[in-house]
């Protein structure tokens, strides 16, 4: 068994909106309030307060704010869920040393979904759903939903509004196949395959960006708070909106060939995060700063954003444990320095787009690096099996 989601379009009515909104406002406020007493228990009082905790004042909390008993019980303590799971984040980042990032409260664009976790909705023959209190939503089902539904999230994207059924799927191997591909990700091509081939890379951000600068310059004149800016607001949001879903397109069309093609698929272990940070600044021995390539590096960045390259590992992971398929990641060092044909390290700097080497191999950077990658993975499928 595996766990699948299929996201549909709602298409609600008015009075329906109306009452979605309303039930999205009133779990940002139970959200922000659980934050808030945990905050104020620790600091009055040093004593840190559970899920359990909050979890039976729901009745109390009905009592008082007559409201709440409008909305699902078990969607209340999804809410008081997300509370506890920020905390228990937020504590493993401590552990981990990493930058903390403590819970903070959820303003209104913020917090956009709740969630029925197993009761209280229903999928209907005639493509609606019924959610309990809230009542019966036309949905546009594009694909047939497998499995069983376990969970149902209603989430807020702009002005669109959509259903999340979390279902648990059997999984349904692909015929067994012995095909190996090494994966070089780059910029210039999106991904070149040690078979030879690429995939080229079709940067969606890149070819939005002018429309974007207009957005954003016509957003940045309009006055806060004011109808005018409303709009834009959403016309930006729109704009972003169709950038991400291009890509989600383009990367699940992708690495479903990719999955269907090959038995083992290997990929550098890459660390895009780390990867777009900005430069440092570079001082002199005086103290004064001097330039350090940030404006360069700024828009080798948003290349890297752009390109998704941690979506489609991810995407090819996935698939790949669905089908029976295997993807292995690998250590990046020197695999484009080293020659794929006898295993010397011949140094290039970032801008050498050709490999040559004095034992007569000669062939494109990337090339070279997807043959290493594919070495590798197999000598680490080997290690595995042994």
């Amino acid at each position: 068994m595996s766990k699948q989601a299929y996201k549909f379009r709602l298409y609600p009515t008015s009075k329906q909106i109306q009452a979605l909104t309303w039930t999205l406002d009133r779990c940002r406020e139970l959200y922000n309030a659980a934050l808030q007493e945990r905050r104020d228990a620790y600091r009055m009082v040093g004593k840190r307060i559970n899920y359990h905790d909050q979890a039976n004042q729901l009745p109390e909390i009905k009592d008082i704010r007559e409201e709440y008993r409008d909305i699902h019980s078990q969607v209340l303590q999804d809410v008081l869920r997300k509370t506890h799971k920020a905390y228990e984040a937020f504590f493993a980042r401590c552990k981990r040393g990493d930058t903390p990032g403590f819970p903070r409260f959820k303003g209104r664009n913020q917090f956009d979904s709740f969630t029925f976790p197993q009761s209280g909705f229903s999928l209907t023959h005639d493509n609606r759903v019924c959610l309990s209190k809230i009542g019966s939503i036309k949905v546009k089902l594009h694909r047939e939903v497998q499995g069983s539904i376990k969970t149902c999230t209603i989430k807020r994207e702009g002005e669109h509004w959509f259903v999340v059924f979390a279902c648990e799927v059997e999984q349904e191997p692909l015929e067994a196949n012995d095909k190996a591909v090494g994966i070089d990700l780059g910029l210039l091509h999106f991904a070149t395959l040690s078979d030879g081939s690429t995939i080229e890379n079709p940067r969606y951000y890149r070819h939005a960006e002018k429309k974007l600068e207009r957005l954003q310059q016509s957003l940045a004149r309009k006055k806060r708070g004011s109808t005018r800016r409303r709009k834009v607001v959403k016309q930006v949001a729109k704009a972003h909106r169709k950038v991400a879903n291009q890509r989600k397109d383009f990367l699940h069309k992708a690495s479903r060939q990719l999955v269907n093609a090959h038995g083992l698929i290997v990929f550098e272990e890459l660390q895009p995060a780390n990867m777009s940070k900005r430069p440092k600044p570079k001082q002199d021995e005086q103290g004064n700063y001097v330039p350090n390539g940030a404006a360069a590096k700024g828009g080798l960045n948003k290349s890297i954003i752009d390109a998704g390259w941690a979506m489609f590992q991810q995407f090819c992971t996935y698939k790949a444990a669905n089908a029976g398929r295997e993807v292995l990641l690998v250590n990046p060092r020197y695999t484009s320095q080293v020659c794929s044909g006898c295993g010397a390290v011949k140094k290039k700097e970032l801008s050498e787009r050709w490999h040559s080497c004095e034992c007569g191999a000669e062939l494109d950077r990337d090339y070279n690096a997807a043959l290493n990658i594919l070495a590798l993975g197999r000598r680490v499928q080997a290690a595995q099996a042994s």
